[in-house]
């Protein structure tokens, strides 16, 4: 793959991720904390945002080594789970935005590549750009929905889950990076059947 192909995938995940983190801190505003608006967090500029690893590194390599998909973080958007209003819901609907908020992008983008079938014209690389933020934002979705800690699909989980489940959750906290790392090099691949499914599901076409 050429280095500008590199860049251009690692500058779609790069915005779908902050984006993603401000989803979390708008949410934690709406329910009654603003540590994100105090600190500076709830901006676009991707400088605030930027995790070195995470949201440059990271996908590089997958890039260049041709992953199923795309998958990053930046630095978690802070927020005190004790200033909500309602503190399960608060948690659960503060986890939750972010994978809304990439959900939604891929949605959107999706109806807009069926729409476009129907113009003969269009611009060199249109469905270049739009296939490549659906499937990103799909990727990381899929990729936050896993109930690993820190993934945002731990925290909608331990907030569903009744107290008597508190052991595990701690097992779940106390081991995540050997986990989430188990997870990544030997299961990710699982997540690419549901991508590709819908992929198909919001823009009509096959993936490849």
């Amino acid at each position: 793959m050429e280095p500008i192909d590199i860049i251009f995938y690692i500058l779609i995940l790069l915005f779908s991720i902050v984006i993603h983190e401000v989803s979390h801190g708008f949410m934690a505003e709406y329910f009654g904390d603003d540590t994100a608006r105090n600190e500076g967090r709830l901006t676009l500029n991707p400088i605030k945002h930027i995790d070195p690893f995470g949201s440059i590194i990271l996908p590089a390599i997958l890039v260049i080594v041709k992953a199923p998909f795309l998958f990053g973080w930046a630095k978690p958007v802070p927020y005190n789970p004790d200033n909500l209003t309602n503190k399960r819901w608060g948690t659960f609907w503060v986890a939750s935005a972010g994978v809304l908020a990439n959900i939604f992008i891929a949605l959107l983008f999706g109806i807009i590549i069926r729409i476009s079938a129907s113009f003969v014209l269009l611009p060199e690389g249109f469905y270049l750009i739009t296939s490549s933020i659906v499937i990103v934002n799909l990727g990381l979705a899929l990729f936050n929905l896993v109930p690993i800690p820190p993934l945002d699909g731990s925290k909608i989980l331990f907030a569903l889950l009744p107290q008597s489940w508190y052991r595990g959750m701690i097992f779940l906290e106390e081991y995540s990076i050997f986990l989430l790392l188990a997870f990544i090099f030997f299961f990710s691949r699982w997540l690419y059947p549901i991508l590709v499914f819908l992929y198909r599901l919001f823009t009509g076409l096959a993936l490849f």
